[in-house]
């Protein structure tokens, strides 16, 4: 039982049905707008949040919420969540969006590019005061642009826009530590397994594995091209011609897996025959076979760098300028020096 005092500081608090009462309409009528819902008449609402404020009425974020008119919600669009960079950076976005007082809307693309433009129209509807997209493609980025003057707007993506916030870890810096780690070990050969092309992320680690070969007087292959998955990484593998190659760099650690996975049936040898790095730091990647040399992003600083930025955006702040998270490379046992 609730001691007299609590009890007395709970009946002195006002209560949803107070805000009825005072505003004049039914207590269902106080949740829908406290919940934003549209179909609300301005007027009911004007009336509601006047009761509220006239009875100190609701938690501090739903007060603040009401006084700036303001959801306190950020709408997320996600490609591919299935995959661990898409997913994991949703996570990050989410925790650091509740240590800021929001909450994430996120709706999932699923690969279909087709459905954004209702995506960011539902996620409007719900009344987000700003939106972010995440895992973005090329053939996506025109319709998020033209409703970037209407919502403040953040895309993770490398490249900076003058139309969008973009923050990002530095995915060139991180391609090129990776391929960095192969020369320094005397690989003079090195292929690359690459993410689809419509992929950001995928092009700038190809972008960077390019760059750096040629910068060290080294030729470039054409990149064999999967599709993030470890069954891609597999059959690649399975067709592989190394043609004088000591190592390959894939663009992400599941289609590293798929590739181990194959070259053991095929006898090949990482990292005696043929070194692998990959790209991401899966939690299971020190568990591969052989253990993965790869690079790790730090998705709890993007989250918080996502959050800090669209917070910016929400306040005023123009796009334009970029902001990037430095990665590591992680050495395992997949790699080692070339022999001879």
């Amino acid at each position: 039982m609730r001691s007299g005092s609590a009890a007395s500081a709970d009946a002195s608090r006002p209560s949803i049905y107070d805000v009825a009462e005072r505003a004049g309409v039914s207590h269902m009528t106080v949740s829908r707008v406290l919940n934003h819902h549209p179909n609300i008449r301005e007027s009911t609402r004007r009336r509601v949040t006047d009761a509220i404020a006239e009875l100190n009425y609701a938690p501090s974020s739903i007060a603040r919420a009401l006084v700036r008119r303001r959801s306190l919600r950020i709408g997320a669009i996600v490609d591919n969540p299935g995959q661990y960079g898409p997913s994991s950076t949703l996570r990050a976005v989410e925790a650091a969006a509740r240590e800021n007082g929001y909450a994430v809307s996120a709706l999932s693309l699923e690969g279909r590019t087709a459905g954004i433009r209702e995506g960011i129209l539902d996620l409007v509807t719900e009344g987000v005061d700003a939106l972010c997209v995440i895992a973005p493609r090329e053939s996506s980025l025109q319709a998020v642009r033209q409703h970037a003057a209407a919502l403040p707007t953040l895309v993770v993506k490398e490249e900076a826009d003058a139309l969008l916030h973009t923050v990002s870890v530095d995915q060139r810096a991180g391609a090129r530590l990776a391929v960095g780690h192969l020369i320094e070990l005397g690989h003079r050969r090195i292929l690359h397994l690459a993410g689809p092309p419509d992929w950001f992320d995928a092009r700038a680690r190809t972008a960077a594995w390019r760059d750096a070969l040629e910068d060290a007087g080294l030729d470039a292959p054409d990149p064999v091209v999967g599709d993030w998955s470890s069954e891609s990484g597999y059959l690649v593998g399975r067709a592989l011609r190394l043609d004088g190659a000591t190592a390959v760099f894939a663009a992400n650690d599941q289609m590293a897996l798929g590739l181990l996975h194959a070259l053991a049936e095929r006898g090949i040898r990482v990292p005696d025959d043929v070194s692998v790095v990959g790209f991401d730091d899966v939690p299971d990647a020190r568990h591969y076979t052989p253990p993965l040399t790869t690079v790790r992003q730090d998705f709890t600083a993007l989250g918080r760098l996502v959050i800090r930025e669209l917070l910016t955006a929400i306040d005023g702040g123009q796009p334009g300028h970029r902001e990037l998270i430095r990665p590591e490379l992680v050495v395992r046992a997949s790699t080692s020096a070339v022999l001879g």
